[in-house]
């Protein structure tokens, strides 16, 4: 059978990944989407299992010497990580898995799974970028600086990743996306069984 694939999606505030993942899963229904865990708690419209799995500092302590994730980090005192298991899964039942993660994660996993394709969502221009981050106005000009500031320095790891997508129209950006997954399941080394299936009983 053929095996799955991993597609890294990474992108900064203001890129517009979220949205663009939300479309991607409702063209492609049959990718499957890693759901991190986390040690933070729920916040208000949030669902267990949806985004996220919320669990515990301790139990998260477990995976991390046990192996059991990809990738993970620490933010403002809380543990983040994607599950190993989910995604081994995945590629040995044949599906592809989208896993979203920042730069810092997706090299962790890179490391882990070098045949992992990893795509960066890049906003159309500076200007389109920070009026994205400036939202409807209210927030200050600090906290306007400190968030163009962490977008910028993810963008400046952009060229680590192996496909750009710039969205600056969401259907043209979906496609783009869509276009770069269904090209990896053409590959020769993902299509070897079909040639292994044809010649069996030569």
């Amino acid at each position: 059978m053929n095996k799955g694939g991993v597609f890294i999606i990474s992108g900064p505030s203001g890129s517009g990944k979220d949205t663009l993942i939300v479309r991607l899963l409702e063209k492609l229904p049959e990718l499957r989407f890693s759901i991190s865990s986390i040690t933070r708690g729920m916040r208000e419209g949030e669902n267990q299992g949806e985004k996220y799995n919320f669990i515990t500092r301790e139990k998260f302590e477990d995976m991390i010497n046990n192996g059991e994730l990809l990738e993970y980090n620490t933010y403002v005192g809380n543990y983040y990580g994607t599950p190993k298991a989910p995604v081994v899964k995945a590629i040995e039942d044949g599906c592809d898995m989208i896993i979203e993660v920042d730069v810092n994660g997706a090299a962790q996993i890179r490391e882990k799974l070098t045949d992992a394709v990893s795509i960066f969502i890049m906003p159309p221009s500076y200007e389109e970028l920070k009026a994205r981050l400036s939202g409807r106005g209210t927030e200050t000009e600090e906290l306007i600086d400190r968030r163009m500031n962490s977008a910028l320095g993810e963008i400046r790891r952009a060229s680590e990743y192996d496909y750009i997508v710039v969205n600056d129209d969401i259907d043209t950006a979906v496609n783009d996306i869509m276009s770069v997954i269904l090209s990896q399941r053409l590959k020769t080394e993902r299509k070897s069984y079909i040639i292994e299936e044809v010649l069996k009983k030569c």
